[in-house]
């Protein structure tokens, strides 16, 4: 706690419940109040219970971080100056992980200290209160970063949908089971192999998912039927990647999904579909995943085949990529993780 600040006196702040409103017991955002001075501890919880929220405290770092990892809050209010680990650890901390990436975090700070807020902003700070508390403040700040917070977590949710659909995809094919789950988590060893950064490894991690979402428009007689494909039946499975791209576009957290999603059946010698995309023309992780896929189609039984051995499956692949279809580097990348043991079983 920063010695010079403290609570208003009653007299000076507007009338209790102006900007409030009610919440459902089940929708109450919840706020983590942390501070070590108890007064304003006990200052803030009931100034912010009589809005209707849902407040916890905590009397330093090491107990905020420790309830947060039990409960993630809906925002934190968080002082700088602390015991044991201050605010703008904390709040790096808690910015540094994806479970607490989106959780907006208001730095408390003295009016005049500049320093501090340059540090807060670097800690990856939202918002920033000065002390003395202005309450109308206070509550304006707290509800716009609610607010944002609802709509950040219906993108969420939208995602969290997509994730299921293109499970549910999966689900329908006992033969595919596991199926998204391998390609995962074979193409982010290959990225990984391959020194992409993290975020392309997390658009990795989430095509392995969604990269045949767009099946959920392929008619069920196709999409399970045990023998080849005709002419038309192929045509109709061709759309499935257009059709993904459709679904997941409107998302702007998956604009770098997309890629795999539409072009992770090109080839490498411009014969694949849907754009006839040739040799580095096809974006990377779209090629990365199609080497995983591969692998996975090989290995994989089928009422038409057999699952094929490790062995089998490596000549297999290295047979096509003599073809012109797949890309030589990443298919021998491939290949060295898997005789290395680096893909596991």
């Amino acid at each position: 706690m920063e010695p010079s600040s403290s609570p208003p006196p009653p007299s000076a702040l507007p009338l209790p419940g102006l900007l409030g409103s009610p919440f459902g017991d089940e929708s109450r955002p919840r706020i983590l109040v942390v501070d070590d001075d108890a007064l304003i501890r006990q200052f803030l919880e009931d100034q912010l219970t009589g809005e209707g929220y849902l407040v916890s405290t905590a009397r330093d770092g090491e107990e905020a971080l420790a309830k947060v990892a039990a409960d993630s809050p809906d925002l934190i209010l968080l002082d700088v100056m602390m015991p044991k680990v201050d605010g703008f650890e904390v709040c790096r901390r808690l910015k540094s992980d994806e479970r607490t990436i989106l959780v907006p975090v208001v730095m408390v700070t003295a009016l005049t200290a500049t320093d501090q807020r340059i540090k807060g902003i670097e800690a990856g700070a939202d918002d920033f209160l000065s002390k003395p508390y202005n309450r109308l403040e206070l509550f304006t700040r707290v509800r716009s970063l609610l607010k944002l917070k609802r709509h950040t977590d219906e993108l969420e949710n939208a995602e969290t949908v997509l994730f299921s659909l293109a499970l549910s995809v999966e689900a329908k094919d006992p033969y595919t089971n596991g199926h998204c789950d391998r390609l995962a988590r074979y193409s982010v060893a290959l990225g990984k192999s391959l020194g992409l950064h993290a975020e392309q490894l997390k658009t990795l991690q989430r095509g392995g998912v969604l990269h045949d979402l767009g099946k959920v428009g392929v008619p069920e007689s196709i999409l399970l039927k045990p023998g080849p494909l005709n002419d038309m039946e192929r045509a109709v499975v061709r759309e499935h990647p257009a059709i993904g791209e459709r679904i997941c576009k409107p998302l702007k957290s998956l604009r770098m999904v997309l890629p795999i999603i539409r072009h992770h059946h090109e080839r490498w010698d411009g014969s694949g579909y849907p754009d006839g995309l040739a040799g580095e023309a096809i974006p990377l992780t779209a090629r990365i995943m199609q080497v995983a896929d591969i692998y996975d189609a090989f290995t994989t039984e089928r009422p038409y085949k057999r699952a094929l051995t490790q062995e089998e499956a490596i000549a297999l692949m290295r047979e096509e990529t003599a073809k012109g279809w797949w890309d030589p580097r990443l298919v021998e990348a491939f290949i060295s993780l898997l005789t290395n043991g680096a893909l596991g079983a």
